[in-house]
């Protein structure tokens, strides 16, 4: 007796369902129309910037609707296919049957991530702030471990990592780290990361090895695009430049490279001392600050929970979005979804695809709730 198989393609069909409503529904074939239009229109190209944006956007769309369609093909062969199996009794029609069943759970969920993505900027890079908050110099040293972690994630997914600000502590670890990863959907993905991260282990520094709990903030930004303009007045910042405390190219330490730059109606300070030159520095600065001001500017126009940053909280004890703990047992908790690992090691070496991926699919599920 063949297994039967309609319990899989019942579920498989549920989630083309999802699929079609994101990905191929009559607002994104309207949208799609609306594009060509644009892209028809007589001095459409005049405005370089936007007319690769408009194509841009309509080619994701049609590619979209195009792979929705092939989906939908598949599927019905594939209850045909299985059908068929159960009344001819065919194994080996069965076993095709089975290896179709895998290839298009594995093609939905590529669909599927497709639809995490949707704010206008998820494309972009990402710029991490990870910031020390309770617990002193063990914080500073939880804030560089942080910091490697990301480095080794943006290794593992092939990504440019590039350093804008990362000071020693006083004794151990960062004062802070900023850096940006650019990859595809960059931004989108390290959305999971903002907010409080816990660390609980054994001091370190202590020299009666109690336990410690340590906390560290980490916040993401999204690289604006050429065509998203920010208004930064001349006479609104103050631009200082000092000697680099930090690791960078040749002769970063014996020159004026570092650059700050304070906002001053707003406050926001933007250091970056990692590139070569004074120049490279300025042009960081002041792309991150960029981000920083359109961030504060989408918040107020929204008038919700600020999108792009989180909500604004302490980074101390209630606040956390994901608990590591290395003693007295080994486990890496995310608070929001429920993921567990226990291998903290791998975790804190960069493997953390797991929880970047769950904490999308618990998003999309909350998204469907309300």
């Amino acid at each position: 007796m063949l297994e039967n198989r309609n319990s899989e393609i019942l579920e498989l069909r549920q989630r083309q369902q999802y699929l079609a409503e994101q990905l191929a529904s009559d607002q994104k074939r309207t949208e799609l129309l609306e594009l060509e239009k644009l892209s028809a229109a007589p001095n459409f190209w005049n405005n370089q910037i936007n007319a690769q944006s408009v194509m841009g956007r309509a080619a994701a769309i049609r590619d979209n609707i195009e792979a929705f369609k092939q989906l939908s093909t598949d599927l019905d062969d594939l209850d045909v296919a299985h059908d068929l199996s159960l009344s001819e009794d065919d194994m080996d029609l069965a076993a095709e049957v089975s290896s179709e069943l895998k290839r298009l759970d594995g093609q939905i969920a590529e669909l599927e991530i497709i639809t995490w993505f949707d704010d206008e900027l998820d494309s972009e890079d990402a710029i991490i702030t990870i910031t020390p908050g309770q617990g002193g110099l063990e914080a500073q040293d939880w804030t560089g471990i942080l910091f490697r972690m990301y480095q080794k994630y943006a290794d593992r997914q092939g990504w440019k990592i590039t350093v804008h600000d990362a000071p020693a502590g006083e004794a151990i670890g960062l004062d802070r780290a900023v850096f940006t990863l650019s990859g595809p959907n960059a931004y989108g993905m390290l959305r999971s990361e903002v907010g409080t991260h816990r660390l609980v282990r054994i001091s370190p520094t202590d020299i009666k090895k109690r336990r410690q709990t340590t906390f560290a903030g980490v916040s993401v930004l999204p690289v604006l695009p050429d065509d998203i303009e920010v208004d930064i007045k001349d006479e609104d910042i103050r631009i200082d430049v000092f000697r680099s405390s930090g690791p960078g190219g040749q002769s970063v330490n014996t020159t004026d490279s570092a650059v700050r730059i304070t906002h001053i109606p707003s406050g926001i300070v933007v250091t970056c001392q990692n590139e070569k030159s004074q120049l490279q520095n300025r042009e960081s600065a002041l792309s991150i600050l960029k981000a920083r001001l359109y961030e504060e500017e989408k918040a107020r126009r929204d008038a919700e929970i600020e999108e792009l940053r989180g909500p604004k909280t302490s980074i101390a004890w209630g606040t956390q979005i994901r608990n590591y703990v290395l003693y007295p047992f080994q486990l890496v908790k995310d608070v929001r979804t429920g993921l567990e690992k226990g291998n903290v090691d791998a975790v804190l070496d960069g493997d953390i695809d797991d929880f970047v991926v769950s904490f999308h699919q618990w998003r999309a599920k909350q998204s469907n709730k309300a």
